[in-house]
């Protein structure tokens, strides 16, 4: 049965991190991924959560019936300075520790390095992948990565050639649908050749930054080294999920017992929970209509 999570990224302001499972619960959702947050896991800090935080964590959501499927951390494992990737490896290690005592078995995250120094990266990423994979693969921990624009690898299809040299079953691939257009537009040749490897997929919209003669949105001055995307809600941008949610049926991603669906509308705070209500029912269309 497909896993439909909320992204409770919108409510961060407006709600202590215990609160989250309530509040997904209240919008419908029976899971929720757990993103960046300052008092569990920072961006590109150390975790902050202790066993207390964890066990109360873990209490409100059984209390509120909510499962809490994959955490996404981010931190700089294919950072190219060493200080900040030999960092980003100790606490990466703490999230696999969190993951564990949450009793999640994915963490879906980010290669976290930088494109002008794409060569670099990827050897701070095989670097800290040899670190970090022995645990994830004793713990039994799935570990996807999403080609983040403005990242040393962009490109879904080169982004899945660099977790495939890694040999290992243990890491796959994190299909984000609002960079559709930064990962080359190109959903078929990426969910065939990930497979069975596609970990998770999350679902907004975004603008086709190709179209109208590359004027779809506008930077200033033109050719800025800048990525622009949004996380708009389903049907406010150019991606075809009529295409994606048929690939996904046609791969088997659809029949499968593990897989994540995640609504991660970031544009819309002031209206959340009636986007993330809409996101959910838009979704379940979706998987019916492929």
């Amino acid at each position: 049965m497909v896993r439909i999570a909320l992204d409770p990224t919108p409510f961060h302001h407006d709600y202590d991190l215990l609160d989250f499972p309530d509040v997904t619960a209240r919008l419908g959702y029976e899971y929720m991924q757990l993103t960046p947050h300052v008092d569990f896991g920072p961006f590109f800090r150390h975790p902050k959560a202790d066993d207390d935080l964890v066990a109360a964590l873990k209490k409100r959501a059984k209390d509120a019936g909510v499962t809490i499927p994959a955490l996404l951390p981010v931190q700089r494992i294919s950072w190219p300075e060493e200080t900040q990737r030999v960092a980003a490896v100790r606490n990466m290690k703490r999230i696999i520790q969190l993951a564990v005592d949450l009793e999640v078995d994915t963490i879906n995250t980010e290669f976290s390095g930088r494109p002008e120094r794409s060569e670099d990266s990827e050897d701070a990423f095989y670097r800290s992948m040899d670190e970090l994979l022995p645990t994830l693969e004793k713990e039994g921990i799935k570990f996807n990565i999403d080609p983040h624009p403005d990242d040393f690898v962009e490109n879904g299809i080169e982004a899945w050639r660099v977790i495939r040299g890694l040999n290992s079953k243990q890491v796959g691939f994190v299909y984000v649908a609002p960079h559709s257009f930064h990962m080359g537009d190109q959903a078929s040749d990426i969910l065939n050749a990930v497979g069975d490897r596609l970990g998770a997929v999350y679902l907004s919209d975004s603008f086709d930054h190709h179209k109208s003669h590359g004027l779809r949105y506008i930077t200033n001055p033109p050719g800025n080294a800048v990525r622009v995307h949004q996380h708009l809600k389903i049907g406010d941008g150019d991606v075809n999920f009529d295409e994606i949610f048929g690939l996904l049926r046609s791969t088997g991603y659809l029949d499968r017992d593990d897989a994540l669906l995640v609504s991660n509308v970031f544009a819309e705070d002031e209206a959340a929970e009636e986007v993330s209500r809409y996101q959910l029912e838009k979704i379940k269309a979706l998987i019916d209509a492929a």
